[in-house]
């Protein structure tokens, strides 16, 4: 699974040069429910082609259409789906992303990406990084509170011998010489200053360390996702000590992580990240309330869609599920209500998101019941 992280959501939402293709459907983790996927998809596909031929020739659009006509025919891929999926092409650019929640079956064909799906699938609050260590492996998977999938890395150090290959310690002796020889004068007598145990918990610290520094280079600073840790009791502080991941929580899942099953690990992560899931949506409530206080945040649409305009919104807070059907003039910020079955018309929460994301703000995407306002948004001002 290839992680969504919030630079490539920035990339996406900026110009491109047309057309730009954004296909979305749910899709299923387990045969035989699987077995459509495909035929949903090349009828999406299908609508790809007419809407393209409304407007361009189809010699212009041959290049565009055949990768996704190389994804409709790899049967592997349909074979190890997720929830969803979102296919996005544009001239010179493709990208496959799968995600852990469904997505609505959606083809638009424009001059940009339509990005909202992926919108809060990457700004929800409750997404979290778990590290599976032992001694000899690593594996590193995302997910929510309701489900964990590994995620993929070609160069990550999956195992001890990709890190550390020949450079493993050998235990050694050293020579010492008593009274010159052995008994019977059978040559210098050898000892042993070097216990294997020793050699073995250097091996483990090194790889450890270089276990680190790829989660940091590819998934947590990318990310920027808690991390909860799960591995043997007495590897935790041995871990802990040689790790530099500034997003490594303190809540651990304590166990072999090779033989828990994906409940079970599901389950004892969720249990260390809420807390602080808790916490951050709580902490953001605070600041609201006294930003609100000092004409530093607001809760109106109309006000927030002005600043996200022009730069002033920090951080955003929307309510998952919810949408506001109308249209935020790119210029102004003005907002116009509309009726959501307006084939022009999109959701003005997902619009003021990636405003606010197109000019360097937060965005975080939480439950109605953790909402800091009962509007749908809190907007948190830079001034």
């Amino acid at each position: 699974m290839e992680p969504l992280t919030k630079d490539t959501l920035r990339t996406l939402i900026q110009q491109h040069e047309p057309p730009c293709v954004s296909v979305y459907q749910p899709t299923h983790r387990h045969h035989p429910d699987n077995q459509q996927d495909p035929i949903r998809f090349r009828n999406l596909l299908r609508a790809v082609e007419d809407s393209l031929g409304q407007k361009y020739d189809r010699r212009d659009t041959r290049a565009l259409l055949e990768p996704m006509q190389a994804l409709l025919a790899e049967a592997a891929f349909w074979k190890h789906t997720l929830d969803g999926l979102a296919v996005l092409a544009a001239p010179g650019l493709f990208r496959v992303f799968q995600f852990q929640r469904p997505a609505k079956e959606l083809v638009v064909v424009a001059d940009s990406f339509h990005v909202k799906p992926l919108l809060r699938v990457v700004q929800s609050a409750d997404r979290y990084q778990v590290l599976c260590v032992t001694r000899h492996t690593a594996r590193v998977l995302e997910g929510n509170r309701d489900v964990l999938d590994e995620l993929e890395s070609a160069t990550f150090p999956a195992d001890i011998e990709a890190a550390l290959g020949d450079e493993r310690t050998e235990p050694h002796q050293t020579v010492a010489s008593y009274g010159g020889t052995g008994s019977g004068g059978a040559g210098p007598m050898y000892h042993g200053h070097g216990s294997r145990k020793d050699e073995v918990d250097k091996d483990t610290e090194r790889y450890f360390r270089a276990v680190d520094r790829a989660v940091i280079a590819q998934f947590s600073k990318p990310s920027a996702l808690p991390l909860v840790l799960a591995a043997l009791p007495e590897h935790h502080p041995v871990f802990r000590g040689v790790s530099q991941n500034p997003s490594l929580l303190a809540g651990r899942v304590e166990g072999n992580p090779e033989a828990m099953s994906a409940e079970e690990l599901r389950d004892a992560a969720w249990r260390a990240v809420e807390p602080q899931y808790l916490a951050r949506l709580a902490e953001l409530g605070e600041t609201f309330a006294a930003g609100v206080a000092r004409q530093k945040a607001t809760p109106d649409l109309a006000e927030a869609a002005r600043a996200a305009i022009e730069g002033r919104v920090s951080c955003l807070v929307v309510e998952a599920d919810r949408a506001i059907p109308g249209r935020i003039d790119a210029a102004s910020g003005r907002i116009s209500a509309a009726r959501m079955n307006d084939p022009e018309v999109g959701d003005m929460l997902d619009d003021l998101a990636e405003a606010v994301l197109r000019t360097g703000g937060d965005v975080v995407v939480a439950p109605k019941d953790r909402m800091p306002s009962s509007s749908g948004l809190a907007a948190l001002l830079r001034y």
